[in-house]
């Protein structure tokens, strides 16, 4: 569950943090992932991207579907790639602390959907989608406000 399912109440939007909006639930992968394997999560999960994380929990990268129609357009069996070979190393991440509106400016500067938020070791504990912001957004400002 996204904790932005949770806000109650009008507060000012522009004070709020990464972590009140951040999924904690999040799917992620390993390097040495199949590309296909990541194509079916991807597509299937309705995902554009997933993070790549390290054995020990840090973002190391992105693969997103981008990533994967490159591998396919320059001849690579997606079977017989992995996240490592087809990632787009040194993901953009954010920390718990970050603030609503620097997390807009990177999302819309980057181009992204999501960006991972982590801790202070770079192991990831969340992801903030455009999404849960723009739902972040009508609950902190509407009184009352449902679907």
């Amino acid at each position: 569950m996204r904790r932005v399912d949770y806000m109650i109440g009008v507060r000012d939007f522009a004070t709020l943090k990464a972590e009140q909006f951040m999924e904690e639930v999040v799917s992620y992968y390993r390097v040495e992932d199949t590309g296909d394997r990541l194509a079916g999560v991807i597509t299937e999960g309705g995902f554009g991207s997933v993070p790549i994380l390290a054995s020990d929990g840090k973002v190391v990268g992105i693969v997103s579907e981008f990533d994967l129609l490159k591998a396919i357009t320059e001849g690579k069996e997606l079977s017989k790639v992995t996240g490592g070979d087809i990632m787009t190393k040194g993901a953009i991440s954010v920390t718990q602390d970050t603030p609503v509106m620097e997390i807009i400016q990177l999302l819309q500067s980057k181009h992204l959907i999501r960006v991972a938020v982590v801790d202070a070791e770079g192991k990831m504990v969340g992801i903030v989608a455009r999404r849960d912001i723009l739902l972040g957004y009508l609950r902190a400002t509407k009184p009352i406000w449902t679907f």
